[in-house]
This record gives C-alpha cells, sequence and structure tokens, in this order.
C-alpha cells in the first residue's frame, strides 16, 4: 500500500472484509469510514512481508461461517410532497445507491445479503418482515430509512425491539432528533443518521463481526481436565485441554525448517538482541507451529493458555513470540487463561483489523499515566496489512525465553477496553450483563525494563479522563492503536453490553 509521507500522518482505516479478500475493502473505499484514525508520525513501514512458512489458519466454526444481514428500506408509497424529506429528495436514486453500497459492503465483508426487493410500505408489512427474520434466525437487521412520515419511524421501532441485534440507517432528511431519540440507547439496535455511509458499512461490520464472535470457538490449555462452556454473553465457546496436551505436542516437535526460518527473520528484524539466545528463539516460535496443531485438532479459532503455570516449572519455552506471531497473523492468542482479554482479541481483531495488546495496568503517580506492562506483545499495530512496529528481542521478565519487546509510537493515540464478564448466556432477563470499559488516551514513552522492574513490554499512556491512576479499573485490559472509543461503544451496545467511557 502506498503511503503518503509529506503530512506526518498516514491514513490508516479498517477494513470490511475477513475472508478470503479481507482487508481490501477500504482500499477501494472513496469515504473514510467509521473507525478510521489518522496516525501521527508513522514511521517507514517495512515493505517486505514476514517470513512465515506453512502459516497456521484458524480452524473452528467461526472460521467458515457466513453471517446473514437481512436489509429492507422503509418509505411511504407515494410522492413526498411537502413533508420531509420533500420533494427534491430523490428516493429511487437513492434506493438504488444505498442497494449498491449494501451489496458491496457484504459481499467484501463476506456476508449474505438478503435485501428487500421493494421497500416496506406498511408497518404491517415491517411486522411481517421481522418476523420472518426471526423465523429464519439471520444474524442481523439493516433497516434503511428514506422517508420520516407515516409508518417509517414505528417500522423502525418495531426494528429495534425485535430479538436480532439490528442497524438503522437514516440519510439526512429522513429524520428529527425526536424520531431517533427514542432508540438511540436501546440494547442490540445502533441508530446511524448521517450521509456517511461509512457509518453504515461499519453497522454491517458490527453485526457481522458479532455474529463470528458467536460461532467462534477457543481452546483453552490448563488444569488436567477437558470441559466446554460457553463464556458468559459473548458467545465464544471456551474449550478446556490438558495443559499436557501442549508439553506433549511441543516435546515431540523437531527444529523444522519452517521453525529455522521463522526465527532467524526474527532475528534479522530486530532492532536489537539482548540476552535472548538464537536457540531461546526457535524455542519460541516452535510454539506457534504447536499451537496450530492443536487449533486443528481441536477444531478452534483461537487459543489461550495457562502458560506460567503448566510451563513455568519446566524447560519448555513460554509462548510469548509465539502469542505476539499468532495475534499479528489474525489468529487471537491470550496470555494466562484469561477469557476476557480472548473476547476482546476477537472483537478488536474483527472490527478494526489489528491485533491487541493484553496487558497489567501500572499507575505512574508522577504524570497520571498508565503502564500497560506483559511479554506477548504483537507488533502489527498499525493493522494487518502494515508492517511491524520496530521490536528487540530479549528475555521474558523471568530471565528465560525470548520475547518481542514492541516499541510503540510515541505520540500514538491508543484505545483501552476491559470486559467485565456478566452473569448467565444472555438469554434470560435474570442474566446481568458484561460490561465495557472505554479508554483512549495517547503514548508517552516505552518504559526500559530493566532499569525498571516487571514485564519488558511496559508501555506508557497518558488517558484523556480525569481517572485517579491509582484506582484505574480493571485488569488485563487491551490496548490498540487508534481512538475507537465511539465505536467500541457502539458494539457494546450492539451486544447489550453495558459500556462505560473510563
Amino acid at each position: 500500500m502506498k503511503m503518503t509521507m509529506s503530512s506526518g500522518k498516514c491514513p490508516l482505516k479498517c477494513n470490511y472484509n475477513h475472508n478470503l479478500s479481507r482487508r481490501q475493502f477500504i482500499r477501494s473505499s472513496a469515504t473514510v469510514v467509521a473507525g478510521s484514525v489518522l496516525l501521527q508520525g508513522c514511521n517507514t513501514f517495512v515493505k517486505e512481508p514476514m517470513v512465515t512458512r506453512n502459516p497456521i489458519r484458524p480452524c473452528g466454526p467461526a472460521s467458515k461461517y457466513v453471517p446473514t444481514i437481512k436489509a429492507a428500506f422503509v418509505r411511504r408509497k407515494g410522492e413526498y410532497g411537502m413533508l420531509w424529506p420533500g420533494a427534491i429528495y430523490d428516493g429511487k436514486a437513492a434506493l438504488k445507491m444505498y442497494s449498491d453500497k449494501m451489496t458491496s459492503t457484504a459481499k467484501k465483508l463476506g456476508a449474505k445479503l438478503a435485501l428487500r426487493s421493494e421497500p416496506i410500505y406498511s408497518l404491517v408489512e415491517a411486522e411481517s418482515w421481522i418476523a420472518k427474520a426471526e423465523a429464519e434466525n439471520v444474524d442481523g437487521l439493516m433497516l434503511v430509512t428514506l422517508d420520516r412520515q407515516k409508518h417509517s419511524w414505528p417500522s423502525a421501532q418495531k426494528v429495534a425491539q425485535s430479538d436480532i441485534p439490528s442497524i438503522i440507517y437514516s440519510p439526512l432528511g429522513t429524520s428529527f432528533t425526536v424520531n431517533t431519540l427514542p432508540l438511540a440507547e436501546t440494547p442490540g439496535c445502533v441508530v446511524y443518521s448521517t450521509n456517511d455511509f461509512g457509518q453504515a458499512a461499519y453497522g454491517m461490520k458490527m453485526l457481522w463481526a458479532r455474529a463470528k464472535m458467536r460461532q467462534n470457538r477457543c481452546v483453552v490449555i490448563k488444569g488436567q481436565d477437558r470441559s466446554e462452556a460457553p463464556f458468559a454473553d459473548t458467545g465464544i465457546t471456551m474449550r478446556v485441554v490438558p495443559a499436557s496436551t501442549f508439553i506433549e505436542q511441543y516435546n515431540k516437535t523437531a527444529d523444522s525448517k519452517d521453525i529455522l526460518a521463522m526465527a532467524d527473520d526474527y532475528l534479522r528484524r530486530a532492532r536489537k538482541v539482548k540476552g535472548a539466545t538464537r536457540q531461546d528463539v526457535i524455542n519460541g516460535v516452535k510454539s506457534y507451529y504447536v499451537a496450530g496443531r492443536i487449533l486443528e485438532a481441536e477444531q478452534a479459532d483461537a487459543i489461550t493458555m495457562d502458560c506460567l503455570r503448566a510451563l513455568g516449572k519446566t524447560k519448555v519455552s513460554l509462548p510469548c513470540i509465539a502469542w505476539s506471531r499468532m495475534n499479528d497473523d489474525g489468529i487471537p492468542a491470550a496470555c494466562e487463561a484469561n477469557y476476557p482479554a480472548v473476547a476482546m482479541s476477537i472483537m478488536t481483531q474483527s472490527l478494526f483489523d489489528r491485533p491487541a495488546f493484553q496487558q497489567d495496568p501500572v499507575a505512574d503517580t508522577a504524570d497520571d499515566s498508565i503502564i500497560g506492562a506483559h511479554c506477548s506483545c504483537p507488533t502489527k499495530l498499525n493493522g494487518f496489512d502494515f508492517g511491524p512496529e520496530p521490536f528487540d528481542l530479549m528475555h521474558h521478565h523471568g530471565n528465560r525465553d525470548a520475547v518481542p519487546r514492541t516499541l510503540w509510537r510515541v505520540g500514538q493515540r491508543v484505545t483501552c477496553i476491559d470486559l467485565l464478564p456478566g452473569e448467565g448466556d444472555g438469554t434470560s432477563a435474570d442474566d446481568k450483563p458484561s460490561e465495557m470499559l472505554i479508554s483512549v488516551g495517547t503514548v508517552l514513552e516505552n518504559m526500559d525494563v530493566p532499569p525498571s522492574g516487571g514485564c519488558v513490554v511496559s508501555v506508557k499512556v497518558k488517558f484523556d479522563s480525569s481517572q485517579e491512576v491509582l484506582s484505574f479499573p480493571g485488569f488485563h485490559q487491551v490496548f490498540f492503536y487508534g481512538d475507537y472509543k465511539h465505536q467500541m461503544k457502539d458494539f457494546s451496545q450492539l451486544c447489550k453490553f453495558d459500556a462505560q467511557i473510563v
């Protein structure tokens, strides 16, 4: 991708396709979609691809699932006349334009779009359309208003009140705030009132991402027993397998040509190497291919492991570098068998096409900042289609194994999210919804460890809010590039999570 550097900024846009042509959508889009950011002071990205021979792939239900979005227009059948949007509004042209845009968006997402051929001309038709969608168990509803009068907004209210996640798109001229106000905070429904179809396209992506998330199976490597259960109201299935599964597979995996090539590529790309040996890197990279075999055996889309407890007393390498690479490759991989971190990685990768950094928050009261610290961090922070940020190769804070210490761009805007799981799976009125804590801020510096103690990736962020850093809420939050507080709040509303910007 050609980068324009003269302004000191580079446009980075989230893409809308996660299948064979994923990450091509924004390249072909004429609009700056919701979720786009301007990255300050872009470095010169490495243009050559990272070496991965026989890369591993997700193998679970989500990787094969094609979400279905049912869409329709709503308007009165007659001429617009004096009533809004008025006779000056070309409803036929708008219908064709938005039909083409929705069709194109769905194709690039890899979603099935069931678009009603004729607009909804009455409330009875709206009720019938919704009932059919519920019977078909579609993944999302998309209603485009081409009128402000009569049954248009009562139809929108019916859509919002349905059991199906929904997006209401109101081009300018088809609503007043008196129309949008009753739906603005409706759980399970998000309203966009604008001529910028980029927001509607992001709404379609949210429907797609939610459906994919609910099909996701994550393999959890911990303990001695096997089990399987849904994770709160995310819909993600957590399949627990014994820790011995990983250890046995690791011990019988030889140092193949693929492993050696990836390890040497890391050593070549590293800004500097401190402590970690070539064999340390080889041992860490081996876990990448071990994880791939486990994903295939368990038919899973994501992975997490109770790594310290499972491997801390063994000579088996901690998988810090392997998890970093999997996240760079678009495969959610979380540390410490942390379920919320898995879910947040799935969301970040699906919505914004970039990996997230799971971290432990450390308060610095000298400048009221939060340091995100961990020993496994992806390098493709700018997005899957961009080269890695600079990194060093170091030992883990336990003074063993190999870790890429990714250097975050100073001045970069970042989003922090933390998912606090609710109670129940969201199917009962008595269930407590999950809560999403959202913060945005700016990178101040990359802390050197040592002389500081703790995890070797330690990025300091100054958040915008006045939240006291000593009581900064949550733990094992994820950081990722870009200011996405509004987009994450919308996705939380669509998923019926309680969202709070802190």
